[in-house]
């Protein structure tokens, strides 16, 4: 029998076991493990702990994407219904450019998320490779708690432990350092406090997913590593790093998604007169022009023409990061 004639025995002999395999499998029902009916007898469970999740997505995610044609109406909360609003396609857009304060909101969301993004980000990774570094169990244990409580601390509680701690005059800093920095009356200064406020209270939590990835890296490269004579800051760079890069680069990509966006409360419960032209950003802009003047359909376009830029910069960082031959997140 020629070589020919043996691969391709040996690729029938292949594809017949694989069609018996999928029958099998297709036979039994779901894993191969009885009917379907049987299957979810058995993991009913998995699914019911779904609800939930599905029903938030559906009631807070999905369901108000069908209002967005307020942000093409005139409309008010007098007239909910769509036909009942007058059709008023891009004006509203262009109302919001054209407000003084909507493009100084444009550009301090996009520098405070910047900031976040080029000192926040890198924070989670570093300690979550000091803390897989540690070799004493229970010290590693009680620095991780440490690290994750100021998570949940409401942004209302971190404003009133900054004004003790941050104050001109009477701040616990400026009393120990002899000193009198205006952390939080001054734009420079805000904007540095407000950056390592929000490293403070989510770096410790960011650790969990990167613990996991660490935890999932093959043992054996630790020891091919050490046998190869690395060092402890050896095997960091050259195995811990590029083994939990996947992670780190859809964490990225999912950050670069959310740029033009910004959470509400961490700014305004932060800010004082003496920053509001720091502190004004898009969330706030929404809030005092929606909720507080009633413009609805104007700060709905703001909302839709946020949304628009996240999802291009989303696709943008995506796209990037399978051309530097990553996989991406689709």
């Amino acid at each position: 029998m020629s070589a020919m004639d043996s691969r391709f025995s040996a690729d029938h002999q292949k594809h017949t076991l694989w069609a018996r395999l999928f029958k099998r499998g297709r036979d039994k029902g779901p894993k191969g493990g009885g009917s379907v009916g049987g299957y979810l007898k058995r993991t009913w469970m998995l699914y019911l702990m779904l609800v939930l999740p599905a029903a938030f997505f559906i009631i807070f995610r999905y369901i108000p994407m069908t209002f967005m044609w307020a942000a093409f109406s005139d409309f008010t909360i007098f007239e909910p219904r769509l036909f009942d609003n007058a059709w008023v396609g891009l004006d509203n857009f262009r109302h919001a450019f054209t407000q003084h304060d909507f493009l100084p909101a444009v550009r301090n969301t996009l520098l405070l998320n910047f900031l976040d993004l080029i000192l926040g980000f890198p924070m989670p990774i570093i300690l979550a490779i000091l803390l897989n570094e540690l070799k004493f169990r229970k010290f590693k244990r009680f620095t991780q708690t440490v690290l994750y409580m100021p998570h949940f601390i409401s942004w209302v509680v971190v404003s009133g432990m900054a004004v003790q701690l941050l104050a001109t005059h009477f701040g616990l800093i400026n009393l120990f350092l002899g000193t009198n920095i205006p952390f939080m009356t001054n734009g420079n200064h805000w904007v540095f406090s407000y950056v390592m406020m929000g490293i403070w209270k989510s770096a410790g939590w960011g650790t969990i997913i990167y613990l996991a990835a660490i935890a999932g890296i093959n043992q054996e490269l630790y020891e091919a590593a050490e046998v190869d004579g690395a060092n402890r800051f050896q095997k960091i760079i050259h195995v811990t790093i590029p083994c939990i890069m996947p992670t780190m680069v859809i964490l990225l990509i999912l950050t670069m998604g959310s740029m033009m966006g910004i959470e509400f409360d961490r700014p305004w419960v932060l800010r004082n007169p003496a920053v509001a032209d720091q502190a004004d950003v898009l969330s706030t802009f929404i809030y005092r022009r929606g909720i507080l003047n009633f413009q609805y359909s104007m700060t709905a376009a703001v909302g839709a023409f946020q949304s628009g830029i996240n999802v291009i910069l989303l696709v943008t960082a995506n796209m990037i990061a399978k051309k530097a031959g990553e996989r991406g997140i689709w």
